[in-house]
């Protein structure tokens, strides 16, 4: 849990902004191995982890699950804390805060305004399908949080 905090557009006190999400994984009909959902936002045209801005105050990890059902309209129960990414996006450096998170229930994907395409895929077609480097990193992640060596 985060205890920073955020403003109105999940910006920091420094500037930077704040934004939380999930890799989002279930276990695969096929047995044994892991789905992991992307999502598509035809806002950006990419294809990325379940994942938006802090709102003013809010804990990380809450407004990582927020953001799941958000864009997802899936429950999930987060487990271990993956990496949290730093980059710049559109002049201001931005600070992403992660969790695995495995979805629960069986509530349909329905398409919304930030997102209209989800897919559950093996986490080599996930990495493939990704967009951004950074992204397919966390998949790696969530793959040593499932099974520690």
């Amino acid at each position: 849990m985060s205890g920073r905090d955020s403003g109105a557009d999940g910006g920091s006190d420094t500037g930077t902004i704040l934004a939380a999400g999930c890799v989002l994984w279930r276990r695969s009909a096929q047995g044994g191995g892991v789905e992991v959902a992307v999502v598509h936002r035809p806002r950006y045209d990419d294809w990325s982890h379940p994942k938006g801005k802090l709102e003013h105050g809010e804990d990380a990890l809450l407004g990582a699950v927020r953001e799941v059902a958000e864009e997802t309209g899936m429950s999930c129960a987060p487990g271990a804390a993956l990496p949290t990414l730093h980059y710049v996006t559109k002049g201001r450096p931005k600070e992403v805060r992660y969790w695995a998170a495995e979805a629960v229930g069986d509530e349909p994907f329905v398409p919304n305004s930030e997102v209209d395409r989800l897919l559950w895929l093996s986490p080599d077609e996930a990495r493939a399908r990704l967009t951004y480097d950074h992204d397919r990193i966390l998949v790696e992640a969530l793959l040593t949080a499932l099974w520690p060596s």
